[in-house]
């Protein structure tokens, strides 16, 4: 397994161009299976989520042509409609071909997803809505098995909401699924996330009809065919958030292109009070594609701060947030209302100095006046991220483990902090 070996306390300074969106770019990719036309996407990031959803979509008849970065999809064969395990249990985005497969073809069979064990993420809300609309829902052998009665399923009106809020991929897949179901769907309690919003311009682009994306209401007119498309994907907000904590964490300067400032106005809220500076370059007539400068003061400010659907703050941001408060002088707090189990980094960062204080879903974050380097193990995509900002800025050397989980959200990351002033690099076979 591969591991990146970082030595701290180097300034970061420089550019980085922010990647399209994975977490958009994966029911992109999926939407594709709604018509016979192709569909073209822009922007799409090199990660091995986009590997093995591209090799899941391969399976279910999809041909893929042209550049990497700009695939276009067309669908050869609808033979085909399961979604076996050894693809799925790669990745949890793996579910939202359920939607798509099943209002296209009448049917669909897809394994129970796997992905990164940051707690329990049911997908009941997902089953729920396509229940909802007619499918009849069955599980044999660890698949779930859908079937629309007819062949076509019907619009109707639904409640998305669930214990932790709404269901960004549950959305996607009732949405994608409600754009062929006769009459009119309502889905309530919507996850209001960027992506959801990318996904509905793909959509509404191959012909559905698509009102109130963004907001926790969608309406969807179903319509009897989709066409192609020619699609860019939105730049990627948690990579964006990702690297403005780089830039805080080692006291550097980083010039943030085709970043998307307007999905990350609670990040930039909860950085700005922490003494991070988020400049803006130039005008900006796409505020999804921003140039801006981000630097911080000497001595960082405790916070609060507690995750939230969009648009309160991510929880996805939840790791690089608490290393770089690891840093600040007195005591912040930090509480994870979306997955309550998602700080398996807590344990990593205190083997570096972090001094961490978990009491049920709240952390309380005493800042240190330094980290220290040590060899740290990495437990899901987002708590690497966490751990490698950790080591930017910690004094000596910092290994950490298993970066397989970062690379299925972050594309040679270790080349693009290297570029700008970090000295990192990746090593394989160093757990024997």
């Amino acid at each position: 397994m591969d591991s990146f070996v970082i030595e701290g306390g180097r300034r970061l300074d420089g550019t980085i161009r922010i990647n399209g969106s994975k977490n958009a770019a994966l029911p992109l990719m999926a939407a594709a299976l709604l018509t016979d036309q192709p569909v073209t996407l822009r922007g799409v990031p090199d990660l091995a989520d986009i590997g093995n959803m591209r090799r899941l979509l391969a399976e279910l008849g999809v041909e893929f042509s042209g550049d990497p970065g700009a695939p276009r999809l067309k669908v050869t064969d609808e033979g085909e409609s399961h979604a076996r395990y050894d693809i799925v249990r790669t990745m949890r985005a793996s579910i939202c071909v359920l939607g798509p497969m099943l209002a296209r073809r009448g049917e669909a069979r897809v394994s129970m997803p796997g992905g990164c064990a940051i707690g329990d993420r049911p997908v009941d809300l997902h089953l729920r809505g396509l229940r909802a609309l007619g499918a009849q829902i069955d599980l044999d052998g660890g698949d779930i098995i859908a079937r629309a009665p007819g062949g076509r399923l019907r619009g109707d009106t639904i409640f998305l909401g669930g214990a932790f809020g709404s269901t960004v991929l549950g959305t996607a897949n009732v949405m994608s699924a409600a754009t062929l179901a006769e009459g009119t769907t309502v889905i309530e309690s919507a996850a209001c996330e960027p992506e959801v919003v990318d996904l509905a311009r793909l959509l509404t682009a191959m012909g559905a009809k698509i009102e109130g994306a963004g907001s926790p209401r969608i309406t969807v007119h179903g319509v009897h065919r989709l066409g192609g498309a020619d699609h860019a994907v939105i730049p990627d907000r948690i990579e964006a958030a990702t690297y403005m904590c780089a830039a805080a964490i080692t006291n550097g300067s980083l010039v943030l292109e085709d970043c998307p400032l307007d999905c990350l106005l609670a990040v930039t809220d909860r950085l700005e009070a922490v003494g991070v500076r988020v400049e803006l370059l130039g005008p900006c007539p796409d505020m999804l594609r921003c140039r801006c400068r981000v630097t911080a003061e000497r001595v960082l400010r405790p916070i609060e701060v507690t995750t939230q659907p969009h648009p309160g703050f991510p929880t996805d941001v939840q790791a690089q947030l608490m290393a770089l408060l690891c840093l600040a002088e007195g005591n912040s707090v930090i509480t994870e209302k979306i997955f309550p189990e998602r700080f398996l980094h807590v344990a990593e960062l205190s083997r570096m100095g972090a001094r961490l204080f978990r009491q049920g879903n709240t952390v309380v974050v005493s800042g240190v006046r330094a980290l220290k380097g040590a060899p740290v193990m990495a437990s899901d995509l987002r708590a690497s991220a966490g751990l490698v900002l950790a080591g930017l800025a910690a004094q000596g050397t910092t290994t950490v483990n298993r970066v397989y989980h970062l690379d299925r959200g972050y594309e040679k990351m270790e080349e693009r902090l290297a570029a700008v002033g970090a000295r990192i690099e990746r090593v394989s076979d160093r757990e024997g």
